[in-house]
């Protein structure tokens, strides 16, 4: 039987996360990881930065015409994104 004052890795993480008030910090993570697949290579080799506050994902691309085709697809990309995450992380995308 399991000693019940024993406490898992997972917990701790979740604990230490939730203790410094970032407890979407995992799922933010798994978002930037999955910018490449949901947007592809192409898009993925043009983009100089990326990162997460507030429920915002700021993203910086080195081409005009790339930031405003990703600006069309905005809905599409924040819905694609919250499903990697499978909740709702992003409110919004903010493109520069």
């Amino acid at each position: 039987m399991a000693d019940p004052n024993l406490t898992t890795l997972g917990d701790m993480i979740k604990a230490f996360y939730h203790e410094n008030h970032r407890d979407n910090a995992l799922d933010e993570q798994k978002i930037l990881d999955s910018w490449k697949d949901v947007v592809g290579d192409f898009i993925n080799t043009h983009t100089l930065k990326k990162e997460i506050q507030n429920g915002k994902l700021y993203v910086k691309v080195d081409a005009d015409s790339l930031r405003n085709e990703l600006l069309y697809a905005k809905s599409m990309l924040l819905r694609k994104l919250n499903s990697k995450a499978e909740k709702e992380i992003l409110k919004d995308i903010v493109i520069n």
